[in-house]
């Protein structure tokens, strides 16, 4: 009879032992999918601001070629830039250190190229004064610059704590059970900050 006892202790024993595991399982991989989540949504929010910058680009360029006496060496090293940038597409759920550098250097080299474009004087070009579509494209362009930075900041919050999360022992193993592989923040050149440009008071 106490063996019999004995026996019927060891399983529960083990049953809440599994239950336990079980539900420490969950509640971990939950976490982990959540942080990554907002991870994920943040870089999102990223993209709508850029996607809506090649509105206004769109827009700036075409206002900029109906000016005769315009610099167009510098309206084509924005619109090279420009190209670029949209070209590299990378998720950053499943990308190398190397795709996300190169990723931000082309949004920083267009950023750069846009400082470089919007240092320009519209008393200088009269096709440009009371240009409704240049003024809404310029503003659009300058307001981005803290709506990105800002973004750009939430983000990398976002994935330091699930870098955290995913690290951290002994979660650490979960993640490599389940494939949460890292990600890596968004680090634009230290030569062409977004959040330090400033295309105010170009036209003083």
């Amino acid at each position: 009879m106490n063996k019999k006892l004995l026996g019927l202790g060891c399983l529960g024993i083990i049953v809440l032992a599994v239950i336990v595991m079980g539900g420490w399982v969950t509640s971990s991989y939950n976490s982990m999918v959540v942080e990554q989540e907002k991870a994920k949504t943040a870089w999102s929010n990223i993209d709508v601001i850029l996607k809506r910058n090649q509105q206004y680009l769109n827009s700036l360029e075409k206002q900029l070629r109906s000016v005769k006496n315009f610099n167009q060496q510098t309206l084509e090293n924005m619109v090279a830039a420009r190209a670029k940038a949209t070209q590299i597409n990378i998720d950053t759920a499943n990308c190398t250190p190397e795709q996300m550098r190169q990723w931000s250097q082309a949004q920083g080299d267009l950023t750069q190229a846009l400082s470089h474009l919007m240092v320009i004087h519209e008393a200088d070009y009269p096709e440009l004064q009371g240009n409704e579509h240049y003024t809404e494209a310029r503003i659009g362009l300058e307001g981005s610059v803290n709506r990105l930075g800002e973004a750009r900041r939430k983000y990398n919050e976002a994935v330091q704590s699930y870098m955290i999360k995913t690290r951290s022992f002994p979660t650490v193993i979960l993640a490599g059970i389940f494939g949460f592989g890292p990600m890596y923040l968004y680090e634009a050149p230290t030569n062409t900050e977004e959040n330090t440009t400033d295309f105010s008071g170009l036209d003083d």
